[in-house]
């Protein structure tokens, strides 16, 4: 598992370069880390039944209420080569 991000410093999207991170920190309620956590299973679950057919998963598009939260993405290593 690696661990991407990058901070926002009001680039523009396209000079946006993620970096591996070392460390993350969630800063998060008890229902929030249960959601969190619920979207990550779920994602799990979806990789596993869809194969190489499953790129990535945005956790807003799952949970609308992290809408306005970074984003949180989790992607099939399997496509991007452990990247």
């Amino acid at each position: 598992m690696k661990i991407y991000g990058y901070s926002d410093q009001g680039l523009p999207i396209e000079d946006i370069v993620p970096v591996e991170l070392a460390e993350i920190t969630l800063n998060a309620t008890p229902d929030e880390t249960r959601k969190i956590a619920a979207f990550l299973l779920s994602a799990a679950d979806s990789m596993e039944r869809m194969g190489d057919s499953y790129s990535h998963v945005h956790l807003a598009d799952v949970q609308p209420e992290f809408e306005g939260s970074p984003h949180f993405t989790v992607f099939n290593s399997e496509l991007s080569g452990g990247r």
